[in-house]
């Protein structure tokens, strides 16, 4: 398993097995259901796993891994506070948490930045967080 593929699936699986996020939210998604897709739309809110960048962190004696992942999430509540209190559980559950990555040692996660704002289609509130997480073989 490539390292890029093991960090999403670990941040994947650790926001989608916390049952207080799940409860919050109608799914977590790489990819979202389209109408299209077999007449199944998602429905808000829903937080989709978005960009990633790699760089390398090799050591003198490990080959590693500096990822920086974007995390979205997306409502259509009136307010910000619904994507505010989701953005927060995101921030519980990865800010400096010990998960698994597997075939790699996680050696940190911890939060760069968040944003939210009006999407262009003036219904849909947007979040956006970023992430920053460091693994070694």
């Amino acid at each position: 398993m490539s390292y890029e593929w093991a960090i999403q699936t670990a941040v994947y699986s650790r926001l989608k097995g916390d049952s207080t996020l799940m409860a919050m939210v109608k799914g977590v998604f790489d990819s979202v259901p389209q109408v299209t897709d077999a007449g199944v739309a998602a429905d808000y809110p829903y937080i989709t796993l978005g960009e990633d960048i790699h760089l390398e962190w090799d050591t003198d004696t490990e080959q590693g891994s500096d990822c920086t992942i974007t995390i979205h999430v997306w409502s259509r509540y009136r307010g910000r506070k619904e994507v505010k209190e989701i953005q927060g559980r995101i921030f519980d559950m990865l800010h400096r948490a010990s998960f698994t990555v597997t075939g790699y040692n996680l050696v940190d996660c911890f939060w760069i930045q968040s944003d939210s704002f009006m999407d262009a289609d003036g219904l849909t509130r947007h979040g956006v967080q970023t992430f920053r997480i460091i693994i070694e073989d």
